[in-house]
């Protein structure tokens, strides 16, 4: 059940987020490529903040991370840092400034959790059942039915 409350909590968090970053790229006193810094810049000393707390106050983070393995840190550092964190905010943030954010952040936002049902299953072995797939197809459904013209 937290995990379904985290993930609550994020989607409200991003769905006002970006309300404001596209009525803030609106104005067009300021570029998306400005935007995602200033998201970024702000962002990462909370982050950090939120792990020293979770590693030496709460002591639920691993502390053998650096030396999980070449693999999984190109993965955490090309996977993780590059392609979702930089390039994919990037192309999102150029997309949120140049469309209507009811149709960019159902686009975005539906097709990620669809890819990561795919790859969890191709990838990682993860179940696909019935009732996933169909979920993906009324994802993918309701996303052309929010951004069809």
């Amino acid at each position: 059940m937290n995990a379904i409350l985290f993930a609550i909590g994020a989607g409200l968090c991003w769905g006002i987020g970006e309300l404001c970053t596209k009525s803030v790229l609106h104005t067009n006193k300021v570029g998306p490529l400005t935007a995602i810094a200033v998201r970024s810049t702000v962002a990462l000393p909370v982050i950090w903040g939120a792990w020293a707390v979770a590693m030496y106050v709460l002591k639920v983070e691993p502390r053998e991370w650096m030396r999980a393995g070449t693999p999984t840190l190109l993965k955490l550092t090309l996977g993780s840092g590059l392609v979702a964190g930089a390039v994919a905010m990037i192309l999102f943030y150029s997309a949120l400034h140049l469309g209507e954010i009811g149709r960019i952040k159902p686009v975005a936002f539906a097709l990620a959790p669809a890819v990561a049902v795919l790859l969890g299953w191709m990838l990682l072995g993860e179940a696909m059942t019935a009732k996933k797939a169909v979920g993906v197809v009324m994802i993918l459904c309701g996303v052309v039915v929010l951004t069809g013209k």
